[in-house]
């Protein structure tokens, strides 16, 4: 599935520009579909492991803090639903991944219906990317907030909220904390989602 995925993906890829590849399974299948395709495109990419395909592949290559718009940017996500919001925890690389989301004119997630769901749940941790020093104030402020929290490492915080607050009131309570950078809570980013399933390719667009 997430070889049709990125096949499907593959259509809409200029054949010049910038674009961005985030990181996973899938956005390296679209790698190589943009190589064989001969697509003359620029990369940048938050992921190390996204760059060194790219570079074993010999795309052409661009460091994010140069670029300052992107034609189009496709990453994965750990869940998505109807509206095209999505959790994007696992890889604890959000900030960046933001940042070349809203850059993109348009910013697709790839995903396999395992993935999709009608409204996001809360069974998966929103972590936030986090000043060191902040850790105490900030686990305090998610307390209070009805969270619990468990620290991923220095920079990364897992936050999770059992009594299922409003996801529009989380999204820019958690943002407003000092010391909170970004969230791996992707809410009104996305602009369409590609999902494959068993059944073939389904899109989801606002």
């Amino acid at each position: 599935m997430k070889r049709l995925c990125a096949r499907e993906a593959l259509k809409l890829v200029p054949e010049h520009g910038i674009i961005g590849l985030g990181g996973g399974e899938t956005i390296r299948y679209l790698a190589e579909n943009i190589k064989e395709a001969g697509k003359a495109v620029t990369v940048v990419t938050p992921s190390e492991q996204t760059r060194e395909i790219c570079l074993q592949l010999g795309l052409t290559l661009e460091e994010t803090a140069n670029v300052s718009e992107v034609e189009i940017a496709f990453d994965g996500c750990d869940r998505l639903d109807e509206d095209l919001n999505a959790y994007k925890s696992a890889g604890g690389i959000h900030t960046l991944e933001k940042v070349i989301a809203r850059m993109a004119k348009d910013y697709v997630l790839l995903a396999d219906e395992t993935k999709a769901a009608e409204k996001l749940g809360y069974d998966i941790s929103i972590v936030l990317e986090i000043v060191p020093e902040a850790y105490g104030y900030v686990a305090k402020k998610v307390q209070a907030m009805g969270g619990t929290v468990k620290k991923r490492n220095e920079c990364l915080l897992e936050t999770l909220f059992e009594e299922k607050p409003d996801l529009s009131w989380l999204d820019q309570e958690l943002k407003m904390i000092t010391g909170v950078i970004e969230t791996s809570l992707f809410y009104h980013v996305a602009t369409k989602a590609i999902v494959a399933g068993t059944n073939g390719i389904r899109i989801i667009e606002k």
